[in-house]
Formats: structure tokens, C-alpha cells, sequence
């Protein structure tokens, strides 16, 4: 017997980009979660990010945020891990979770933080990455 039919594809989940999904004044209600939704263009790798993922990383709501800023604020070994699996997922057209540390801007510390993820295609072209960040 078999469980896929048990399973949720993750398109359904996470269905929509950031901004398609959450109007701006709602943005920051994520955060009082401890969760927030995000999204990376792989055309130039620019990052949409709801409030309560500002807030996991200790920045400014609404700052311009890059992806290189971004990775800047996770422990070398899970910035690798994540590399490696969003690789993996944008080839294989598959979704994702990992638990990851990150060094938050506001406090100093690290906080360990769980990412679940899936690529968004065109047709057979991976377009972007979308997902929720939730503290671990």
C-alpha cells in the first residue's frame, strides 16, 4: 500500500507568491508567530520576506534585504547545508525543510530556525523558491 496519496504536494501549501498571499498591512502578523513567509527569484536571487522573517533575523521590516546578506547571518556549516539542499531542490524539482542556525542582528545570538521550502516553476524553468522560516 502506498501513502503518496496521504501526502500534501507543497505547491498546494505554499501556493502564490509572498506578495500574491499577504497584503502589506498584514505582513507583520506573521511575526507574532515566531514565522514568516519568504521568496527568492532565482532570475537575480532578490529576496521578498514577510515580517516575522525580519524579525527571526533581528532587521528592519521592510529593509532592503539581498541574498548575500542574508546567508551572511547563518553558521558556516548550516549556510553549506542550505546551499547543497536548495541545489538539490531547484534540480530535482522537489520541496524542502531544514533546521538551521542563524545569528540574529538584534540580540547577537544564535537561534536555531527551521525553513520549508519548494521551487515554483514556468512551465519546466524553476522561477523561484518559496517558503515559511519558523523559529526551531
Amino acid at each position: 500500500m502506498s501513502e503518496q496519496g496521504g501526502h500534501f504536494d507543497l505547491g498546494h501549501v505554499l501556493n502564490g507568491a509572498v506578495a500574491d498571499v499577504i497584503d502589506p498591512q498584514q505582513i507583520g502578523e506573521l511575526g507574532t508567530h515566531h514565522a514568516g513567509l519568504w521568496e527568492c527569484d532565482l532570475a537575480d536571487s532578490s529576496l521578498i520576506w514577510s515580517g516575522g522573517v525580519y524579525d527571526l533575523f533581528g532587521l528592519e521590516r521592510g529593509g532592503r534585504i539581498t541574498r548575500d546578506k542574508a546567508l551572511a547571518h547563518y553558521s558556516e556549516y548550516s549556510r553549506a547545508k542550505l546551499e547543497r539542499l536548495r541545489t538539490h531542490a531547484i534540480r530535482h524539482g522537489v520541496g524542502f525543510t531544514i533546521d538551521v542556525e542563524i545569528r540574529s542582528a538584534a540580540i547577537g545570538q544564535l537561534r536555531r530556525v527551521r525553513i520549508i521550502g519548494a521551487p515554483v516553476y514556468d512551465g519546466a524553468v524553476p522561477i523561484r523558491l518559496h517558503g515559511l522560516k519558523l523559529i526551531a
